[in-house]
């Protein structure tokens, strides 16, 4: 019997966003498998993220519940663009991105990068937060039909849709970009100016829109909103309104300006997401040097840590702050410490009283006290030492060098926290100086560095204590940023406790504030340096302890699962 010498080959089917999907859906229920604390974390954001979408629809229906339509542009304009701030600044700050398909795992696949950056886009959309931010949205549907019908009500859904994708693509891109920039050590500084300047416009803005809001002059801020609907932060969320209203025309051109933002993004995030692919951003050219300084071992030590001993210590300290300086996720924390730790004390500490100057403008003046300035200070040393509450998963699978080599419990928990500080009290100092000057009460600087010593050292021992107990592994990735399935959750409960901890182990110095009166003006530099130190040093104790009975389950739990 005649066999055919080749049989005919079997058309391979293109890769679409379909795969992607189905792949992370794979991923997410492979990961959940064995893993119980994961599963209560996804039920977790699971019910959060229900909570946020029904206050979200709730607020945006309230206009077309109660028949105001003075107030749906306003909160669909407001409302939409703060979502959109949302989506953009707080997977920087607190959440992150999830990267269950990291991109890096793609690199050496045949696959497009237009195959890829859909692929991945239609991936992102399939998340709690973004269904949570659907439904959410989904009052501006209700509003919109309650006040101009039918029609209104189809444009506002492709108007939420449209405003959905926009929220995951801005996302993605800016986390992408801010990961690709922080990895290049010559732009890291760059990187933190421009952070900064952001953060310093907000206090502005923010007192403005107090203003507008004390005034309660709806037609300014009805104008302003309008404003707003026209640029791609409220465009796709206030199109059914403008249907209710009888200006169906800009329907098309909001859509344009919706669509050519996300183009825009999307074409951002493919030229980042590709660099993060290939690597490490070039950071130009290496610089010659005439020959090493120094021996073998004091080349291992980097200048700003020359006072440690040559010994075990020194060696942790030295390394942890080559980590810091060096790992784009440690640095994205430092420079988040520094734009919040400015931001804060300004706003907390300028946000009261106002004068009237000439031409009858007003003007915001510091209205503080000490036991006001002393509780914004809490807020930036829980800010600073919160950054610990997971700092054993950016070792990763590194950490098992320490596990072999037996490091004491103690010992590594005050060499990591040596060499935080080495970058963090600095940041706490150029802080409490600016704050005094902004003031104009030098003598309140005690008070400042006092409050933030005795808060930092709090939170030193609180998070070292949670970083131990409640670590959770890190995607082996490139981006800063970029968390497995779950760890979102995860992140904001540490980030939750950690801060709830160690702003109680902080009372005794708000309390004392309060107290003291005046006489705290010259004890709050002695006792905060005390009792921050006393703090940390009792924290690493007993953490310690616990370190060196479960340093193995430590290893197991920052270790990514492959």
């Amino acid at each position: 019997m005649a066999v055919a010498v080749t049989e005919p080959v079997e058309r391979v089917r293109p890769v679409s966003a379909r795969h992607f999907v189905r792949l992370k859906l794979r991923v997410m229920g492979n990961n959940f498998r064995g893993q119980g604390w994961r599963i209560a974390l996804f039920v977790g954001g699971v019910i959060a993220g229900l909570w946020f979408a029904g206050t979200g629809f709730f607020l945006l229906a309230a206009p077309g519940l109660a028949d105001e339509s003075r107030y749906a542009l306003m909160a669909a304009a407001f409302g939409g663009g703060l979502v959109v701030l949302g989506w953009l600044l707080l997977p920087l700050v607190f959440f992150g991105v999830d990267e269950t398909l990291d991109p890096a795992r793609f690199a050496l696949l045949p696959i497009s990068r237009r195959t890829l950056v859909t692929g991945l886009f239609a991936a992102a959309l399939v998340s709690v937060p973004a269904v949570a931010t659907l439904l959410a949205m989904t009052g501006l549907v209700l509003t919109s039909g309650l006040l101009g019908g039918t029609a209104a009500a189809v444009a506002a859904v492709v108007g939420v849709v449209a405003g959905l994708l926009l929220c995951v693509a801005a996302s993605r891109a800016i986390t992408s970009a801010f990961a690709t920039m922080l990895r290049s050590r010559r732009v890291r500084d760059l990187a933190a100016v421009l952070l900064a300047v952001l953060a310093a416009l907000l206090g502005p803005l923010q007192l403005v829109v107090l203003a507008a809001v004390q005034d309660a002059d709806w037609d300014r801020l009805a104008g302003v909103a309008r404003v707003v609907g026209w640029t791609p932060f409220g465009a796709p969320w206030t199109v059914g309104i403008d249907v209710a209203e009888g200006r169906a025309w800009a329907v098309p051109v909001k859509l344009l300006i919706t669509v050519a933002a996300i183009g825009a993004l999307l074409v951002w995030w493919s030229r980042s997401l590709e660099s993060a692919m290939v690597g490490a951003a070039s950071s130009g050219p290496a610089k010659t040097r005439s020959g090493p300084v120094g021996g073998a071992v004091a080349q291992l030590f980097p200048r700003v840590v020359g006072w440690a001993r040559r010994d075990r210590f020194g060696a942790l300290v030295a390394r942890e702050c080559r980590y810091w300086w060096r790992d784009a996720r440690r640095r994205a924390n430092l420079i988040t410490i520094a734009v919040v730790g400015l931001f804060v004390p300004v706003m907390v500490n300028f946000g009261g009283a106002s004068f009237t100057a000439g031409d009858g403008v007003e003007l915001a003046t510091p209205d503080s006290s000490p036991v006001t300035v002393s509780i914004s200070m809490v807020f930036v040393g829980l800010l600073a030492a919160v950054t610990l509450a997971n700092q054993f998963g950016f070792d990763g699978s590194a950490y098992a060098a320490n596990v072999v080599a037996g490091v004491p419990g103690r010992l590594e928990l005050q060499a990591r926290m040596a060499a935080f500080s080495v970058y963090v009290l600095p940041m706490l100092a150029v802080v409490a100086v600016v704050l005094a000057v902004l003031l104009g009460r030098p003598a309140w600087l005690g008070v400042m560095a006092g409050s933030l010593l005795a808060t930092y050292g709090a939170g030193l021992a609180i998070n070292s204590i949670v970083s131990v107990l409640g670590a959770y592994s890190l995607p082996e990735t490139s981006n800063p940023f970029a968390l497995n399935s779950g760890a979102g959750i995860a992140k904001g409960l540490l980030t939750l406790v950690s801060m709830l901890g160690s702003a109680a182990a902080a009372v005794p110095m708000v309390v004392a504030a309060a107290l003291l009166g005046d006489a705290w003006l010259w004890l709050a530099a002695p006792l905060g340096l005390g009792y921050g130190l006393g703090a940390a040093l009792l924290g690493a104790y007993l953490a310690g302890d616990v370190l060196d009975n479960r340093a193995p389950e430590l290893l197991t739990a920052v270790t990514p699962r492959r």
